[in-house]
């Protein structure tokens, strides 16, 4: 690496970066490792957050910030030495959403890892932002779950789909074959030393319960850049073929919206789904990964055949259930709303976290709370066509918590009356659109 630069050069470098992936598709990039010094290393330092749970040696942001020039100037010493090695990520398991009982590991790197990943991040995401597809909306600068529902709902609208593949894979993430993600990076990034500090960190392995494991497949959930590296496997094993070989093959006009391992293709032709279904699970299998034969499925979603009267299906993708609706003037149009299980997950939640907190705080302080936790349900679910089911999950949930204020002890327990009252002095955040899926219908 070169001497330590201003964080400002190292922005203009990305930008640069991302500049000539952009013009230049076929480059190669062989000198990107100098970008990880001392000043950059630094400014990673200060976008953690220091809230998050700490890696397997225990050093919180703190304690390592309490001598940061140091600690960065010894750790850009060892990359020099190529004498750094990451550690193994803790994992812990966390539940799934909308599945009562499911977990999923989310992994915990070494603070000193996660400076290192982050500016790997950095890097990867100014080599291969340019590269990724326009359908591709997971874990991208400037792009949601919003946006990708909104792509989904207004294709779905305004084009003749006859039905919907509705596509599961099975544990995309802990499937990763290491080595052919690296060969897939390599294509794109010859920088030798760079392709090596990833390697290490998939041999870092993973450390559950005390116990470490290493394996030669998988990429962690929560480590920083993870995301990117699964993006990149995804970008060229489904969003690259989907466009280059199914779209040209198909008999009809075909989409695909992905977010992360979550994707659903629509189809005009019936006779594509099948085909595309099985060449699908062909193409995933030869870099080692699944479908999700159980979850995955054709579904009948055609607005034409709604029109005549004919029954379609639904599909749930990225926590909210799409199917055919009516619009005002009786015409067959897609719709969405909060899938049922996640409403019932979430219910679920709201009932743990009451029984919880209504013995140990006071009502002032669990209403705050529970005004942010509803603040944050409705920033997500009130989109269009959805709102009386955002104003529905409000009442149900309030009228959870009025139970469990009434199951404190007598002294403590609140009438019906009185908290209406308080509501009243302390309204909930109110229930509107905060994100217009526009889908131009002149029917």
């Amino acid at each position: 690496m070169s001497v330590a630069e201003h964080p400002v050069l190292t922005e203009t470098k990305l930008k640069k970066i991302m500049e000539l992936s952009k013009s230049a598709p076929d480059i190669k990039f062989k000198n990107l490792i100098h970008l990880v010094n001392k000043e950059s290393l630094i400014s990673c330092f200060h976008e953690l957050d220091g809230k998050k749970a700490v890696g397997a040696d225990g050093v919180d942001k703190d304690t390592y910030g309490s001598d940061l020039e140091k600690n960065v100037d010894d750790l850009t010493q060892r990359m020099r030495k190529m004498a750094y090695r990451p550690g193994p990520v803790r994992t812990v398991l966390i539940p799934k959403e909308g599945k009562p009982g499911a977990t999923r590991p989310l992994g915990i790197g070494n603070l000193e890892d996660k400076l290192v990943q982050s500016m790997f991040r950095k890097i990867l995401e100014s080599v291969y932002e340019p590269k990724f597809m326009d359908c591709s909306f997971g874990f991208r600068p400037a792009k949601g779950c919003h946006d990708a529902i909104k792509e989904l709902q207004n294709y779905l609208t305004l084009n003749p789909v006859s039905a919907v593949i509705d596509v599961d894979l099975k544990n995309f993430f802990g499937t990763i074959n290491h080595k052919k993600l690296i060969e897939i990076v390599s294509e794109t990034i010859s920088d030798e030393v760079l392709l090596r500090y990833i390697v290490r960190m998939f041999k870092g392995g993973v450390l559950t319960d005390g116990e470490l494991t290493i394996s030669d497949e998988g990429v962690p959930q929560g480590s920083p850049c993870s995301p990117v590296l699964a993006n990149v496997m995804a970008h060229h094993v489904i969003d690259c073929w989907f466009e280059n070989v199914v779209k040209p093959h198909s008999y009809g006009r075909v989409s695909l919206v992905r977010y992360a391992d979550d994707l659903v293709i629509c189809v005009n032709d019936v006779r594509d789904g099948e085909r595309i279904l099985k060449a699908l699970g062909l193409r995933l299998n030869k870099f080692d990964l699944q479908l999700n034969e159980e979850k995955t499925k054709i579904v009948r979603f055609s607005k034409r055949e709604a029109q005549k009267g004919i029954e379609q299906e639904t599909f749930d993708f990225l926590g909210f259930t799409f199917y055919i609706g009516k619009s005002r003037r009786g015409w067959a149009i897609p719709k969405l709303s909060t899938s049922g299980k996640r409403v019932r997950s979430k219910l679920a939640k709201v009932r743990e976290w009451c029984v919880k907190v209504t013995n140990r705080y006071r009502l002032k302080d669990i209403w705050k709370i529970f005004c942010a936790k509803i603040r944050g349900h409705i920033n997500y679910y009130a989109v269009s066509f959805n709102i009386d089911k955002v104003i529905r999950f409000v009442r149900r949930a309030t009228m959870i918590l009025f139970k469990w204020l009434n199951r404190r002890s007598q002294k403590k327990s609140i009438t019906r009356e009185a908290f209406e009252k308080f509501m009243q002095a302390n309204p909930l955040p109110t229930v509107t659109i905060k994100f217009a899926l526009f889908t131009p219908c002149n029917k």
